[in-house]
């Protein structure tokens, strides 16, 4: 059964910053319904004021279970149906891999993927009750390629993509789609101390490494995140949106290079592989 109702109703995570804030306003300002969250309520507390009932505002940690599990379940109620369930929330650790500690990547995983997983268990029973419902997640081009630096913030991506990747596969039966949101480097808030962990550990022997690595990260050609609200809306108004959809113009090419390099390598210890086959 597909929602046929012009208005659509967004869960979103992460509403009070970045990317989260500029597509919960972007939807309400097109005349969509929002249940709009962040771990402190006060820092949405002004879309209140400016939509009304038209949105709901949810203090939510993505991290506790049963407040993700009530949160859906209070908005399901509040609107009535749920049509777009948005894993927004998420946030980067800066160090090598041998910088980091165990306690930092936890926490980190914690967020980025329990904290999804909490929200896509919450809502699918919702969803599939109504035999409709679209889930997308905000992942990244370093889910598809890995840097150094931010290895475990890549990781956390690739396993968000692996996620997402079958449930699409679980849930098409039920008329619920599935689309990964990929942004390459954009101007957004995402340096903040909110959403990126500096490892506390620091190794000297790295210095050089990291050095040469904000040179280059200066010099990169960032998107305006506030072009990317019609993307988004292409997407969830498509009859049939895709699994993947890359934001800018900068990461398809470096894609390409990587996947075609795979191959070749593969390709040239293919007789050892085939060997191992016994």
């Amino acid at each position: 059964m597909e929602n046929k109702q012009k208005e659509k109703v967004w869960f979103i995570t992460g509403s009070s910053r970045g990317f989260g804030k500029i597509w919960t306003e972007a939807a309400l300002k097109r005349g969509d319904k929002v249940a709009a969250t962040a771990r402190n309520i006060n820092s949405i507390a002004t879309l209140k004021e400016m939509y009304g009932d038209q949105v709901l505002v949810l203090e939510v940690d993505v991290t506790n279970a049963s407040q993700v599990q009530n949160a859906i379940s209070e908005a399901n109620r509040y609107f009535g149906r749920l049509d777009i369930v948005f894993n927004n929330a998420g946030y980067s650790l800066v160090g090598t891999i041998e910088e980091s500690s165990t306690d930092e990547i936890k926490a980190m995983y914690e967020t980025n993927i329990m904290g999804a997983i909490h929200i896509i268990q919450a809502a699918l029973p919702i969803l599939r009750a109504q035999g409709y419902g679209h889930i997308l997640g905000t992942s990244s081009a370093v889910g598809i390629y890995s840097n150094p630096l931010i290895g475990y913030y890549c990781s956390s991506k690739f396993a968000f993509e692996a996620i997402y990747d079958s449930l699409s596969k679980e849930v098409a039966t039920f008329g619920i789609k599935v689309t990964l949101i990929e942004p390459g480097a954009y101007s957004t808030e995402f340096s903040s101390a909110e959403s990126l962990k500096i490892a506390s550990k620091k190794i000297a022997d790295y210095d050089d490494l990291k050095s040469n690595l904000i040179e280059n990260l200066q010099k990169l050609e960032r998107g305006n995140p506030i072009a990317t609200p019609e993307a988004i809306f292409a997407v969830v108004d498509a009859e049939n949106p895709p699994l993947r959809l890359l934001l800018g113009k900068n990461d398809l090419p470096y894609i390409q290079q990587t996947y075609a390099e795979r191959l070749q390598e593969w390709e040239t210890w293919k007789t050892v592989s085939e060997a191992a086959q016994g």
